[in-house]
């Protein structure tokens, strides 16, 4: 299947109501408004196609970058390929939810990762602790340095609150998945979110929003989820 076939097959399947959805979290024409899970029977005819997948995420299409993420084959992606991704990746679904997930299925998950957090630019940062969420979340405990996840909750107590929007929610959501998922640390992360308390996030032309790390983890705790781990990242 090559690329225009693909985006012919995005393009009927498109709903003029998730478009206008995924417009006011800031995705940008061009777009057809496709559901994740309307993808996946495109997908098991694709299967892995990084050659593809490259040509659709260079096409700036939201639905079709999206659908990139699904087919790539990230351990074959080198660092300047994910940063080719991320530069293309302007607003958070397309960084927190293409790019970080793509990137923690590779052996260099970490590095890329670390090196977005330290970069200053908002969405790099978010797609940075993202990756460490969706990392947690997988993979078992024993392959990550309790100490530098510890060093990784100093500073999101310290420094959530002054961060850009988009990497606050990152951030916070970091908090919670050390919280559930990485039982090395469960305490700490408790502690800690206990200490950052209820973290504003404001968004553009809408509400803000409050997200309270502290008490999500309890709720999990409660409904029996804490050491919680995913079989799959991606779709």
């Amino acid at each position: 299947m090559d690329r225009e076939t693909v985006m012919h097959e995005l393009e009927a399947i498109g709903k003029e109501r998730l478009k206008k959805m995924y417009l006011s979290n800031g995705a940008h024409e061009p777009l057809f408004g496709v559901a994740t899970g309307a993808m996946k029977p495109i997908a098991k005819k694709i299967k892995v196609n990084q050659g593809l997948a490259e040509e659709l995420y260079a096409t700036g299409n939201y639905d079709a970058m999206y659908f990139a993420g699904i087919i790539a084959d990230p351990k074959t992606m080198k660092e300047s390929d994910y940063e080719r991704w991320i530069d293309g990746a302007y607003f958070y679904m397309l960084s927190d939810y293409v790019v970080a997930v793509t990137l923690s299925e590779s052996d260099i998950a970490q590095k890329v990762a670390d090196k977005w957090i330290k970069s200053g630019n908002e969405l790099r940062m978010s797609a940075g602790w993202s990756c460490y969420c969706w990392l947690l979340g997988n993979r078992k405990d024993n392959e990550f340095d309790k100490n530098k996840i510890s060093k990784m909750l100093k500073n999101v107590k310290n420094s959530i609150h002054d961060s850009p929007e988009r990497t606050k929610s990152a951030m916070n959501n970091f908090l919670y998945t050390v919280g559930i998922s990485y039982l090395p640390l469960h305490d700490k992360a408790v502690e800690t979110a206990k200490e950052v308390g209820t973290v504003e996030v404001k968004r553009e032309n809408k509400k803000s929003s409050f997200l309270n790390a502290y008490e999500s983890i309890q709720k999990e705790v409660d409904r029996g989820k804490l050491g919680f781990k995913r079989k799959y990242v991606r779709c």
